[in-house]
């Protein structure tokens, strides 16, 4: 397993690190420690969770995959050679169950959701805690343009970034990120990190597939230049690239067909994208789930690859692409494609 640096931090992370928004709804307890046991064995240093686990979002499962990862922690110790990561949610809503609707990026949302999360997970500190989504209207999770029409007022990032200072000054944290955000957010954090003496953000864990490759027009040179690198998360664009989902195929327990909401990478572009990478991958006797892993993986702007599935098969074919090397025929086929077929999924 390759170990690539944390932004400018002294901790190493594995490539792949393992998503677990499965645990609690579609995996058992069982079956989410058995992830663990296996990613573990392969060389994985890197776990990534949040407060507001599983997804979807339920009031009566929100916070059971940080407890089934504490419940792991607590069974399997050896909590020093691994790298925690989990999120506070922003406003939103469609999470009124979450601290009563009010959670926003500002000192009580902050510390309550910390210290929940620490509780869950059963453990004195996150390795890296990042900010889930901006508490400002802007262009995320799909939406494509900023329209200043939509704005309100918001926690400034000042605030939040000061709040986070308090946290890893009490060592409840050692390193921040954030999530979902956009140019302007992670240079401002940047910036107010260098002028005000406060924790520099380590990593952006924003969407990056063969699908929606945004992330490269305004955040790939912030990425390498401020080293800040990407933590990609849906790789695989909800298991579309799989192929298992084209001509109308809705495998019975596929994400996609057990939650309608997860339509982002269905739209008949992103199908006809799609069955072109499969293709691609089949003429040269690749799996076209490892392919479109390898090729994200690969990137020079990517920390670590968040890989995901719900039986350990899948998950044991996601842990073989760190070997799968693509080719200069095979990445140059890639980016015919995405020039014919730019971003079908926002």
């Amino acid at each position: 397993m390759q170990l690539r640096p944390l932004g400018q931090t002294d901790i190493r992370v594995s490539a792949l690190c393992l998503g677990t928004m499965t645990f609690g709804q579609q995996n058992t307890e069982a079956e989410a420690h058995a992830q663990l046991d296996r990613a573990v064995a392969a060389g994985i240093n890197f776990i990534d969770t949040a407060e507001m686990y599983p997804v979807p979002p339920f009031a009566e499962t929100q916070g059971r995959t940080e407890e089934y990862i504490g419940t792991w922690l607590k069974s399997r110790g050896g909590r020093e050679r691994l790298v925690l990561a989990t999120k506070v949610a922003g406003p939103a809503d469609w999470l009124p169950h979450i601290r009563s609707g009010t959670h926003r990026l500002d000192r009580p949302n902050i510390e309550a959701a910390l210290d929940a999360s620490l509780k869950r997970l059963q453990t004195d500190w996150i390795d890296l805690y990042q900010l889930h989504w901006p508490d400002r209207k802007t262009n995320f999770f799909g939406k494509l343009g900023y329209s200043p029409d939509e704005e309100e007022p918001s926690v400034p990032l000042l605030e939040t970034l000061e709040v986070l200072a308090d946290q890893v000054k009490a060592g409840k944290i050692r390193h921040i990120g954030v999530s979902n955000e956009t140019p302007w957010g992670l240079m401002r954090f940047l910036a107010l990190a260098e002028q005000h003496g406060l924790p520099r953000v380590a990593s952006i864990q924003n969407p990056y597939n063969l699908l929606n490759r945004s992330f490269e027009i305004g955040l790939a040179e912030i990425a390498i230049r401020e080293q800040c690198g990407l933590l990609a998360y849906s790789p695989m664009a909800f298991g579309m690239l799989s192929g298992k989902y084209l001509n109308g195929q809705r495998p019975a327990d596929g994400r996609i067909t057990l939650f309608e909401r997860f339509s982002r990478y269905s739209n008949p572009q992103s199908e006809r994208a799609t069955e072109e990478y499969v293709a691609l991958a089949r003429r040269h006797g690749l799996d076209p789930a490892q392919m479109a892993l390898a090729w994200v993986t690969s990137r020079p702007f990517v920390t670590a690859n968040i890989i995901g599935a719900t039986k350990l098969e899948q998950l044991e074919s996601n842990l073989a692409s760190i070997d799968l090397e693509l080719d200069e025929e095979v990445v140059a086929e890639i980016e015919a494609i995405h020039v014919s077929q730019p971003n079908p999924a926002p």
